[in-house]
């Protein structure tokens, strides 16, 4: 899908949290996961080059400092096929819910520089990847995304795993593309829908919604 696409539709592409495996059990991707100097990563590293494109893999399995642990690293490839930065996951998800899923990520995950929710400041876009669980989706995706738009006065990139992966484990998808100003300019057809929605990034909105409502400079007052 990405060959030929700098000159088609666009010039970065954004993949999924989990874009290569999505395990039965806690700790499955450990299996998989490879150094970032690896054959796999080295595969997307050439098709960046050959199609022209950036790439934005979210929720690469890189290997950890043992065979037990693996970091849960977005990688961002130029279109020289060169890894431009990497950020690796610090919040790890632990939950258990009572009469529900029990997931312990930090069970088998290195701690990072930070991905996948923070919020950050940031110049024109906030990527974002994402697997977000069926229940937890439909509550509170389309919501959080539209309101980091808001609060950031950016666009908000969201590539969203979904439908069933397994016995265990469903994503809620709804993959998303948000303006500085809270508006959703690109989905899919449906929430389970899979392939690419497009936008163009409109620089210049975002400067408009920047100099009307000027969050940045507002200084706020500290009570003691």
């Amino acid at each position: 899908m990405c060959k030929g696409s700098s000159s088609s539709w666009g010039k970065i592409a954004l993949f999924t949290r989990k874009f290569l495996f999505i395990g039965a059990k806690d700790g499955d991707s450990v299996k998989v996961a490879e150094p970032l100097d690896g054959p796999i990563m080295q595969q997307y590293c050439s098709l960046a080059r050959e199609s022209g494109i950036w790439l934005s893999l979210g929720g690469f399995q890189e290997k950890g400092c043992d065979d037990e642990h693996l970091r849960n690293t977005h990688v961002i490839v130029d279109d020289s096929g060169s890894i431009r930065d990497t950020y690796r996951k610090i919040f790890l998800f632990d939950v258990d819910v009572p009469g529900g899923r029990v997931y312990k990520e930090s069970s088998f995950t290195e701690l990072g520089q930070g991905i996948c929710i923070h919020i950050v400041g940031c110049l024109a876009g906030s990527i974002g990847t994402a697997a977000f669980t069926k229940i937890t989706g439909q509550a509170h995706w389309e919501i959080l995304l539209r309101a980091r738009a808001i609060e950031t006065q950016c666009y908000v990139i969201a590539a969203a795993q979904a439908g069933k992966h397994n016995d265990k484990r469903e994503s809620h998808g709804e993959t998303l593309i948000i303006d500085p100003w809270g508006t959703v300019v690109g989905r899919l057809p449906d929430r389970l829908s899979t392939g690419i929605t497009v936008a163009d990034i409109d620089l210049a909105l975002i400067d408009s919604v920047r100099a009307k409502m000027p969050i940045a400079q507002v200084n706020y007052v500290h009570f003691t």
